[in-house]
C-alpha cells in the first residue's frame, strides 16, 4: 500500500503522540523537488543504522530522547531539541527510549 503524502499548502499534524506513541510508526509526510519531511518514530533501543546524505538533514525531536553519532562523536537531543546535520556527514540515531523526530532533508538537484 502506497503512503499518502500531504498536498502543498495542507496542514500537518505534528503534535507529540503521547500515550500513542507506543504503537505509532514512521511515515513521510511530504516530498518535494527540494525537500523531503518525515516522521520517525524509533521505540527504545531501536536505531537507525550508519548514513549519509548528500544534503543538509535537520533532525527535531517531538517526544523521547535520542543518541546521535556524528562521526565519531555521540550528541544527544532531547524532547524539543533541534540538530543540523551537515551534507555527506555520517550520522546514526538510536532511541533511548520510545521517541518521535521531525527529518527534514534537503534533496540536492542534479
Amino acid at each position: 500500500m502506497a503512503l499518502l503524502h500531504a498536498s502543498p499548502a495542507e496542514a500537518i499534524d505534528v503534535t507529540p503522540y503521547g500515550a500513542r506513541l507506543g504503537s505509532a510508526r514512521t511515515y513521510a509526510l511530504f516530498k518535494a523537488d527540494d525537500m523531503e519531511v518525515i516522521r520517525v518514530v524509533l521505540h527504545a533501543g531501536q536505531s537507525l543504522p550508519p548514513h549519509h546524505v548528500p544534503g543538509s538533514v535537520s533532525l527535531h525531536c517531538l517526544e523521547g530522547c535520542f543518541e546521535v553519532l556524528l562521526g565519531q562523536s555521540v550528541r544527544q537531543l532531547e524532547r524539543g531539541q533541534l540538530m543540523h546535520i551537515p551534507p555527506n556527514m555520517p550520522h546514526a540515531v538510536r532511541a533511548i527510549e520510545d521517541s518521535s523526530a521531525l527529518v527534514t532533508i534537503v534533496l540536492c538537484q542534479s
